[in-house]
Parts: C-alpha cells; sequence; structure tokens
C-alpha cells in the first residue's frame, strides 16, 4: 500500500458483473472486481499503489491526487442562450449576480 495514499477511492456494484467495482479518480482505466466492498477497495488500494511505484522506476510522474490539487473556485460553463438569459433575468429579478445564482443552483445539485 502507498504511504499517505490521498488518491480518491470508490466501491460500487456492477450489476453486469455482478460484484463489486473498485475505482480510483485519477487512475479511470482502472478497476478491481472483488464480491465484498472491502476487498474490492483493498484491492484498488493495491493496484494504484502498484502502478505508482512502476511510475517512478520508470522516471514518470504519477498523477496528483485531488484532494491536495489547488483550486481557484472558477470555471467557465457554455450553456444554450435561452437558458443564459433565463438565469440573468432570474438574477435581476432576485437582485443578485448571475454567478451567485449558477453557484446557487450547483449547490442544490449536490443535495
Amino acid at each position: 500500500m502507498l504511504k499517505n495514499d490521498r488518491y480518491t477511492y470508490r466501491v460500487t456494484w456492477s450489476e453486469e458483473d455482478e460484484e463489486y467495482v473498485g475505482l480510483c479518480a485519477e487512475f479511470p482505466s482502472l478497476s478491481w472486481l472483488e464480491p465484498s466492498p472491502e476487498e474490492a477497495l483493498k484491492g484498488i488500494r493495491q493496484t494504484v499503489a502498484q502502478i505508482v511505484a512502476d511510475l517512478k522506476k520508470s522516471g514518470e510522474l504519477a498523477p496528483e491526487p485531488i484532494a491536495v490539487r489547488k483550486y481557484s473556485g472558477k470555471f467557465m460553463v457554455r450553456v444554450p442562450p435561452d437558458l443564459h438569459r433565463r438565469l440573468a433575468l432570474e438574477a435581476a429579478e432576485s437582485g443578485v449576480s448571475l454567478n451567485r445564482i449558477a453557484s446557487d443552483k450547483l449547490s442544490k445539485q449536490e443535495a
């Protein structure tokens, strides 16, 4: 296993395989199947540790863990002109910025 492993893991059920699948967001091409979620997590973590070790041996850089990346809080989203107009109108009628309306709507998607 990696010391201070900060990669982002997820375990989910695979109906197709009829097993749990362990995934790592930073290594989207990797997965590990097991009958139990605990073993799927253990398997994907071991696989990532081996890949990181192999990358280091060959002088390649491993992906930076999402958890330690710095984010500015800014990103651009393209939307259809009609939606842009509706959001701008909603913002104006609410007395807030378009950015605030979009941020509020995105944060409600998390719940």
